[in-house]
């Protein structure tokens, strides 16, 4: 069965146009259940029966991973199984019409503009990777941009001086994101005066973000990145890289932005998924309203 992964890999890469990070999640997760099928003896992929991918999924439930992320599998084990299916090396699909499980209602985690100020100001200045970590988290904030579109940025993908980041989002579609001065400053005071000390002699590397060892920084490495500023801004919540988008769309909707726009800026195709945040927004707007409203209390 692995010897039909490279194949698929670059059907998605050239006749699907998925983008390197996508593609890095279609590859992660059927690596993983190649893994579980390895263990039971499962070669090949007509041995594999829709109860095989059930029971995979359910043990991905029981070991408390989110709703999103085993949704995301099946969407690989689907899109993985049809192109077999496409390419007759099976007779049938054991994936068809199986459904998503229901994500949970729970609201997305934001911390407030204050949180928000200590994180961002958690970062040294007098450091090539306090530059750059600040530079990040600014721009992060300042767009509401994912962290895989983040990393994926070359330095000739940021205009500071016309204030605009041009991004390409997990579907391959590009768009244009407005970014405001301090992130701009931010960004420009780091390409200026400390990106070159990190290319270690790297001069052709296009990377905006750079490593210790002077390639493009990767999604875990900014994880690690996030995890320790928030612990040195004493943010108790458990962040990630997300929670940064989540809280550039609240901010920006409690803040009177229309919801469209946001929409935009965001990235997202229906307007649904942008519909969640008006909900923070306006759980925020009343919690003001009877801080501060002489008659409300």
């Amino acid at each position: 069965m692995r010897s039909h992964l490279q194949p698929f890999m670059q059907y998605l890469s050239e006749d699907k146009g998925l983008s390197p990070s996508t593609l890095e999640s279609y590859g992660r997760d059927i690596s993983q259940f190649m893994d579980f099928a390895d263990e039971r003896g499962l070669s090949s992929p007509e041995d594999i029966k829709r109860s095989h991918i059930m029971l995979y999924l359910a043990a991905q439930r029981g070991a408390g991973r989110a709703a999103a992320t085993v949704n995301r599998n099946t969407v690989s084990l689907r899109a993985f199984f049809h192109y077999l299916l496409r390419e007759r090396l099976i007779g049938q699909d054991p994936t068809l019409d199986m459904d998503k499980i229901k994500p949970s209602s729970k609201p997305p985690m934001v911390l407030s503009v204050e949180e928000m100020d200590r994180l961002l100001n958690a970062p040294g200045d007098d450091t090539p990777q306090g530059r750059r970590d600040k530079a990040m988290l600014e721009l992060l904030y300042a767009t509401g941009i994912r962290v895989s579109e983040l990393i994926s940025l070359n330095v000739e993908d940021v205009h500071t001086e016309m204030k605009y980041v041009r991004c390409t989002g997990a579907s391959g579609k590009e768009r244009i994101v407005p970014i405001g001065t301090m992130a701009a400053e931010s960004v420009a005071r780091y390409t200026t005066d400390m990106r070159d000390k990190l290319l270690r002699g790297n001069l052709n590397e296009p990377a905006l973000f750079l490593n210790s060892l002077g390639g493009r920084l990767t999604r875990q490495g900014f994880w690690k990145i996030i995890k320790k500023y928030a612990r040195e801004a004493q943010i108790e919540q458990d962040i990630t890289p997300h929670t940064l988008r989540h809280s550039f769309a609240a901010h920006l909707l409690e803040g009177g932005a229309d919801l469209r726009s946001v929409q935009q800026m965001l990235g997202h195709s229906d307007i649904s998924t942008t519909q969640i945040y008006s909900g923070i927004a306006r759980k925020n707007m009343k919690e003001v309203y009877e801080s501060h409203h002489p008659r409300a209390r």
